[in-house]
């Protein structure tokens, strides 16, 4: 299926995965990408809004397939990678989504669906707080889960 028109109250379907929540004010500039990287394949949609001097993303999910992705510490390691990201410095902590343990930031959210399968949300931290983001997050389903 493909992005789903401003008007759905929801994200709609993304390879594998329903976007049940999206949070008040998103933008409705929606757009699906598909990529790869490092042997990693991506789906990707991405909700923008127009602002003064162009469009500014306010809410990125990725779905992400890959075999070195076994474990949430691959994953970890991968996206810090992906994204350009200190290990180091990166502030995560726990959280469980359905019955998955993911980690969360302030603007970041993921977790490793079943292995090799991943989701990986993002928001503009300017726009939107950690809750709001959580909520998105725990809204990602795949068909097969409550």
């Amino acid at each position: 299926m493909g992005a789903p028109d401003s008007a759905a109250r929801d994200g709609g379907d993304l390879d594998g995965f329903h976007i049940g929540h999206l949070p008040p004010g998103v933008g409705d500039l929606v757009s699906d990408f598909a990529s790869e990287w490092e042997d990693v394949s991506f789906a990707t949609r991405v909700w923008e809004r127009q602002v003064e001097d162009g469009h500014r993303v306010d809410l990125r999910v990725h779905v992400l397939r890959g075999e070195g992705l076994g474990t949430l510490a691959e994953l970890r390691d991968f996206l810090a990678e992906y994204h350009e990201r200190d290990r180091a410095e990166w502030a995560l902590t726990e959280f469980q989504h359905v019955e998955s343990s993911g980690l969360i930031s302030a603007a970041e959210a993921f977790w490793l669906a079943a292995p090799g399968v991943a989701v990986d949300v993002l928001v503009d931290q300017d726009r939107f707080t950690t809750d709001t983001l959580r909520a998105v997050a725990e809204g990602i389903t795949a068909p097969d889960s409550p």
